[in-house]
């Protein structure tokens, strides 16, 4: 297994004596003032996304040999949210609100170019839908940055979408100085997503149908695509194939499992579709899950097993990260290159499970680290909690691998505990470093558990397919079992143990209310899934919030189908389980929430509270799936820390002892 969490040293010892005012919520929740930064093609300039009080967040280059730093995009009534150097020379970025909830955001994101010193700032995109132009409304910049060597960049836009059915992709090629876009040739069949080669032209492109993936390859010599191979969107996890990009030298790399149960780095044959038999990369226990780093070749590997960490094949870069972990002892070091190998300068991005992201630029020559900024700032390390992998069985052998959280001042012994369960359900949820809602619960005392149940993504075709229709089955099972390894280990104190999620974590935070009612003292849940039906159903005021093709072959696969297993989705839906549901809740809700809509919070609100009064409510007006609102948020978390502290923190344990003390039962 490629282990890649590091020893924090000193920093053990600093937090063995925390002090006694807790942190400020927030110091977890606000939004940062330092979000992002990504050096220049030629390395010798850094774009920086920031804000400072009273200020929207701006966009900053930095001439890393002068040191002089230069605002060139910043707004009034807007943030500058994601961006990109398309060249050497210019910028391109897109707009967000982050002073408004999703329901009061009426202009969009828009697109906008600019040079690295300010000048010929042009606007790409609408950031409305009045006026006739700009007309490129509903383009987006692709995963893939591209040459990075001109002007010029491809940009996909959104056919129409409308009643759940989905038109596909269209690709563009933008200039960025003048605005004026061409169409490139598309595929007969419908397409979703394309893949850049490393000179920046379109090879691949993927449409994902109702049933299978299909790969086209655009031939360089004719411009002309062809299809060459097709995968099964959700029925075969062992052929699943994730498209990474190209190298200089021609070849495309994929993470692919090629028949096996997990994935591993391989290069594709993106003229045939065929997968390479040769491993690159094997990461022993997960799937291959990362990017290629490269200039004029490939340097290495950005991935993810236990934490996300550089992989090199280059000697030099594993020379040059050698030297960055000397400096910097005590946490995992991550490193970007410039495009271009002469530069000295990198861009080091360093964490650990107690330290917020932190960048760092790198040169090369003299050795010198220069801090630039962190997520974070208010974060003081030392009193953050120690995180650790785990691994554990399930009842029927399943080994099931999570994230243990303790709260600093090195106790483990009969801790309250809250089981956090990651959303999805099939994604993967935390990998190792510091997190916001973990080191939060756990500044307050309490140890904090996130499995990664069956049906997780990243760990292998047999995990993820054992959890194929065990919505409150297998999949809860596996959260109850890490739950009992928590107390048998020691950890967590039996009666002091509360449940908490998001999406489908909400949704196994009632399950497991109502399945293991010995288990849990009590339940936090948030935009969870309460009636499984109304997933496929809607209601007659909320349409079903998935495309044609998921609700109908997908969810059936994944989930169960409504005819067919129509019993089982009831048993297994948290309101027809609401009356047996007694223990302390909090419910939230977003008022505007698309995936999962409000009305599935009220019928379980109203259903539960007829036989539990303890019931606490909250509607966020205007959000979404999510708290964008930085005062939401804040909101949210200074409920859940009064919450906790009522039912399984000091309170509550207060609350016991004087009542022992009075001698009533």
């Amino acid at each position: 297994m490629i282990g890649i969490v590091v020893s924090m040293g000193s920093m053990a010892q600093a937090a063995a004596q925390p002090a006694t005012a807790p942190i400020p919520v927030e110091h977890f929740f606000a939004n940062s003032a330092f979000s992002s930064a990504k050096l220049s093609p030629g390395g010798g300039y850094l774009a920086v996304r920031m804000s400072k009080p009273g200020s929207r967040v701006f966009l900053t280059v930095i001439d890393l040999e002068t040191k002089l730093a230069k605002t060139v995009a910043e707004y009034t009534d807007a943030d500058i949210d994601e961006f990109r150097w398309i060249s050497d020379k210019r910028i391109v970025f897109g707009t967000t609100d982050l002073s408004k909830v999703v329901g009061d955001r009426y202009v969009g994101r828009g697109m906008f170019a600019v040079d690295r010193d300010g000048s010929n700032f042009i606007q790409l995109v609408a950031r409305n839908w009045r006026g006739t132009t700009p007309q490129l409304r509903g383009s987006y910049l692709l995963r893939q940055t591209g040459a990075q060597d001109s002007e010029w960049i491809y940009v996909g836009r959104f056919r129409s979408t409308s009643f759940g059915k989905d038109f596909g992709r269209r690709l563009l090629h933008l200039n960025t100085l003048t605005g004026v876009a061409e169409d490139v040739p598309m595929p007969e069949e419908k397409v979703d997503t394309f893949v850049l080669d490393a000179k920046g032209d379109p090879r691949l492109a993927l449409g994902y149908g109702d049933e299978v993936t299909t790969l086209h390859y655009r031939d360089p010599a004719t411009g002309k695509w062809r299809q060459v191979a097709k995968y099964d969107r959700y029925k075969d996890a062992k052929q699943d194939v994730t498209f990474l990009g190209f190298g200089p030298d021609g070849k495309s790399y994929v993470a692919a499992r090629a028949g096996e149960d997990l994935a591993t780095l391989r290069t594709l044959d993106a003229a045939t579709g065929v997968v390479g038999k040769e491993t690159l990369v094997a990461t022993p226990g997960y799937d291959f899950d990362g990017s290629l780093v490269v200039n004029d070749k490939v340097l290495g590997v950005l991935l993810t097993t236990d934490a996300t960490a550089n992989i090199w094949f280059d000697p030099a870069m594993k020379s040059i990260q050698a030297a960055v972990d000397k400096a910097l002892p005590g946490t995992v070091n991550t490193i970007e290159v410039p495009v271009k190998p002469a530069s000295p300068w990198m861009l080091v991005t360093s964490y650990s499970d107690r330290q917020p992201l932190r960048y760092l630029l790198y040169h090369t020559g003299t050795g010198a680290l220069e801090p630039i900024g962190t997520s974070y700032r208010n974060i003081d390390p030392a009193r953050m909690g120690r995180q650790e992998p785990i691994r554990y069985k399930a009842r029927d052998g399943l080994e099931i691998p999570g994230l243990l959280t303790l709260p600093p001042g090195g106790v483990r012994k009969n801790l309250p505990m809250v089981v956090l369960v990651h959303g999805g359900p099939w994604e993967r949820g935390s990998s190792w470093g510091w997190d916001p809602q973990s080191q939060f619960l756990a500044s307050r005392g309490y140890a904090v558990l996130e499995v990664e149940f069956r049906g997780s993504a990243g760990f292998g075709a047999r995990h993820f397919n054992a959890g194929l229709k065990q919505w409150g089955l297998a999949m809860q099972n596996d959260i109850a079992d890490g739950t009992r390894w928590a107390i048998a280990q020691g950890i967590a104190d039996a009666g002091r143990i509360c449940i908490a999620g998001a999406e489908y974590g909400g949704y196994a935070t009632l399950m497991g209310l109502a399945k293991d009612p010995d288990l849990y003292r009590c339940g936090i849940e948030w935009a969870g899934v309460t009636d499984i039906e109304l997933m496929y159903t809607g209601t007659w005021f909320s349409e079903p919030n998935f495309l044609d093709g998921y609700l109908h072959y997908g969810m059936p696969y994944l989930i169960g189908d409504p005819v067919k297993d129509a019993a089982q989705l009831q048993a297994t839906s948290p309101i027809q389980q609401a009356a047996r549901i007694r223990q302390p809740l909090l419910l939230a809700y977003g008022q505007l929430d698309g995936l999962v809509p409000l009305h599935q919070g009220i019928m379980f609100r109203d259903a539960v509270k007829r036989t539990n009064r303890q019931v606490e409510w909250v509607v966020y007006d205007g959000e979404g799936h999510e708290w964008s609102l930085e005062k939401n948020r804040i909101d949210f978390w200074k409920r859940v820390e009064r919450f906790l502290d009522r039912h399984i923190g000091p309170a509550a344990a207060g609350a016991a002892a004087r009542q022992a003390g009075s001698g009533n039962p």
